[in-house]
């Protein structure tokens, strides 16, 4: 096959998948497309990591074959469609995604390899950077797409779909099919910071910090949105995946939003990290290891106050029309376990409710954080 030419396809089951970056990550991503019978082939420039590649997989198959929840001949049949080589034995692939470190000059690098190698479909898995900035220097940028997909992959159902202006339309009727049938959900989503849920998830977090430096307790903030149906708080959340991290992600939506004060950074959240307590892993967070007390007896105002947050991100993320209330809902929920979506939420308090509490928050505010909690107009589709 000429370097760079279309792989021919019969039928979508078919279709060769091609991961490269062979972190938790990637052999995830890889276990789901042959899990759902396509051939995958697989690659990362680091040797060790691609060496022992087959036998990680092997033995997190293994675990769940001992747990019962996988039989022996499925696991065999899985590792018969994996296939580790070099770089170029991704030339017959149909669809290739990378998930290689967040490094931009890296994954331009490596898209700029892969079209010259296969005619193949590109995904980037990036969370943080801008599908358009990574296709920047390819000869043909409309092969480009993002699927975001969430840890554990072959878990979690949730894959947003990014594409750009110009994408070629078969191939993003042939990636989100490849995805879909491999059993996950598929949301489209605009090419902005953080998509949907990593932007939309920042009020959850954020406001909960707001409210602890008015003096609320994270346990007391935390038992109002468990008792609102949220199977973890802020607080729990922050504390499971590590302040460092939730830190790090929220100062990168800042900086690539321009500095919004939406996403501003909470003093209390930069001393947490810079105490050491980051939660499980650390052995002491916001919350970990003491348990939640009762809910307070204004925990509906405060459900109020961060579920309102959450609709006017929502909405504007409405606004950039990449995605619409039905997907951003569905992603929050898949995405968070949240018990409801944004705007289910804001439907449920109702808009006048929901604008009343923007309003008193926007005048108890500092200077500074006013625009933190200007309504954003696309909230009227709500009305």
């Amino acid at each position: 096959m000429p370097k760079g030419a279309k792989p021919e396809i019969a039928e979508e089951a078919m279709a060769v998948i091609g991961v490269v970056g062979l972190g938790v990550m990637g052999l995830g991503i890889a276990q789901v497309y042959a899990q759902a019978g396509h051939e995958v082939r697989l690659h990362d420039a680091h040797a060790p990591a691609q060496e022992a590649a087959l036998q990680r997989l092997r033995q997190g198959l293994q675990a769940r074959v001992d747990a019962g929840k996988m039989v022996a001949p499925e696991m065999a049949a899985i590792m018969s469609r994996l296939q580790v080589g070099p770089l170029s034995d991704l030339a017959p692939c149909h669809l290739i995604i990378e998930a290689i470190a967040e490094n931009l000059a890296a994954k331009q690098s490596l898209f700029r390899q892969l079209e010259t190698i296969s005619g193949a479909i590109l995904a980037t898995n990036t969370s943080s950077l801008s599908v358009a900035a990574i296709a920047t220097g390819l000869q043909n940028p409309q092969r480009m797409i993002g699927l975001h997909f969430f840890n554990p992959a072959p878990v979690m159902k949730l894959v947003e779909f990014i594409s750009l202006p110009g994408t070629d339309a078969a191939a993003l009727r042939l990636a989100r099919s490849l995805t879909e049938t491999a059993g996950k959900t598929v949301i489209a989503c605009a090419d902005t910071p953080g998509f949907i849920v990593n932007r939309c998830a920042r009020p959850y977090y954020g406001e909960a910090l707001a409210l602890l430096e008015e003096g609320r307790s994270a346990g007391e903030i935390d038992a109002a949105m468990v008792a609102a149906g949220y199977r973890l708080g802020p607080f729990q959340l922050i504390d499971l995946v590590g302040a460092d991290i939730n830190l790090a992600a929220t100062e990168s939506l800042l900086a690539a939003m321009a500095g919004h004060p939406r996403y501003h950074v909470f003093p209390t959240l930069r001393a947490q990290v810079a105490r050491g307590d980051l939660g499980r892993k650390s052995g002491r967070g916001f919350i970990y290891p003491d348990s939640l007390p009762p809910a307070p007896d204004d925990a509906a105002a405060i459900a109020l106050r961060i579920e309102a947050m959450l609709a006017n991100e929502a909405a504007t993320i409405l606004a950039e029309n990449g995605s619409d209330m039905a997907g951003i809902d569905t992603a929050l929920k898949l995405g968070l376990n949240f018990p409801r979506g944004p705007f289910e939420a804001a439907r449920r308090h109702g808009l006048p409710a929901i604008r009343a509490e923007l309003a008193r928050l926007q005048a108890a505010a500092p200077d500074t954080l006013k625009p933190r909690y200007a309504a954003a107009a696309a909230l009227e589709a709500l009305a």
